[in-house]
């Protein structure tokens, strides 16, 4: 079937909803040969509240994705939405009705000094995500950021990490591939020893982009594929909690009009790029962001370990019990959203994580742990190759 007449968001709709159907398919195999059971969202699961203290928060950003509404926070129980916030004033409006909120800011600058709200979600555009978080922080107010946690900038990542640690409060990025169904039962199988260490892993991230999908201020224009890396490095740092050491990088051009010399602003020559890593455990793995490979927008990720593998939802490996591995369950009403259905589940351990009082699930050091690495990992390319260390941000 081709998706030739398809826009860049319909063909990703599209995708994805075909990515699902095989999910299922696949799932319905699995119970058959005693792969993986439980892989997909479990009906039999009851959400258990653990205050019925509201959280009030604000959201910033409605842009073309329209992701300061979308990860459910207006339908959580635990949630009153004081005030949200765009630039431009239709999106704000937007913004308004879609999270049912009568309050709105002109700014996130502005919005940040507003007493009431406790915690926002920074969906602002990537250049400015660590800007943004740190303006929050330091108005003492805990933050969720959409992805990546920083762009392109080690600098920006040192700022961050040192703005959390000063402040105390809770940072969360909201990185999907988090809650995807393979991610998160690759997680629960690792922690129950099930693959051992892992000797080699990937993640993929293929978003097929022929023209660029509108931005703030163009900032998707030609930007370095693994400046954006969060979605393959996930099927890593998400699943052990281990870390990149080193990496080498190759990059190429599959012929996109905005990676032509001079047509941005990054003088990035790649539209696609793919990362060799060693990992803290001593391992390999691979990693890779394309947007040049025709109508192919998929995010997904294998591991192999001592014990066990696993890729989709099927495990193979000396673990005979398996854990329970399915994403968490959500409050009644709320939606599991886009992205695989990782989008309430991210809002729900943001919001659990303040009432509870604990650090987020993706805090601060596994935001850098899956960001950095690809900073780095395009310099590498631009060096055709060359192996670099990759900075390590630690508690202290």
């Amino acid at each position: 079937m081709s998706t030739a007449g398809l826009g860049p968001m319909d063909r990703r709709d599209f995708l994805e909803t075909l990515g699902r159907l095989s999910l299922g398919a696949t799932a319905a195999a699995s119970l058959s040969t005693g792969a993986a059971r439980g892989s997909q969202r479990s009906t039999e699961k009851v959400w258990q509240p653990v205050s019925e203290r509201k959280v009030r928060v604000g959201i910033v950003g409605y842009g073309v994705c329209q992701f300061g509404a979308a990860f459910g926070f207006q339908d959580h129980p635990n949630v009153e939405i004081v005030a949200v916030s765009d630039l431009i004033a239709e999106r704000r409006a937007g913004l308004m009705q879609a999270c049912r909120c009568e309050k709105s800011y002109e700014s996130l600058e502005v919005l940040v000094k507003d007493p009431k709200i406790e915690a926002v979600f920074v969906a602002t555009d990537a250049p400015n995500h660590a800007k943004h978080c740190m303006e929050v922080l330091n108005h003492g107010k805990h933050v969720m950021t959409a992805v990546p946690a920083v762009w392109g900038s080690i600098e920006q990542a040192e700022h961050l990490v040192e703005t959390v640690r000063k402040t105390g409060l809770k940072y969360m990025m909201a990185e999907t591939s988090y809650y995807r169904a393979d991610c998160c039962a690759m997680r629960q199988i690792y922690r129950a020893g099930g693959f051992g260490k892992l000797v080699y892993s990937e993640g993929e991230y293929f978003h097929f982009c022929p023209t660029p999908i509108p931005s703030f201020n163009g900032w998707r224009i030609g930007s370095p594929p693994l400046w954006y890396p969060t979605h393959s490095t996930a099927y890593y740092v998400g699943v052990s909690g281990g870390r990149f050491t080193s990496v080498s990088c190759i990059g190429f051009d599959a012929g996109l009009p905005s990676n032509k010399p001079g047509a941005n602003k990054y003088e990035n020559p790649y539209s696609d790029e793919i990362a060799l890593f060693q990992t803290s455990e001593g391992g390999a793995s691979r990693m890779l962001m394309c947007m040049g490979v025709q109508d192919v927008v998929v995010e997904t990720g294998r591991v192999y370990g001592q014990r066990g593998w696993m890729q989709d939802t099927e495990y193979h490996g000396l673990l005979k019990d398996l854990p329970d591995i399915t994403v968490p369950a959500l409050p009644p009403g709320m939606p599991a959203g886009g992205h695989g259905g990782s989008h309430g589940p991210l809002a729900n351990e943001f919001i659990t994580a303040i009432l509870e009082d604990r650090e987020p699930l993706v805090n601060v050091y596994e935001a850098l742990a899956m960001t950095v690495p690809g900073v780095v990992a395009h310099q590498s390319a631009l060096k055709d190759g060359e192996t670099l260390p990759i900075p390590q941000f630690t508690r202290t």
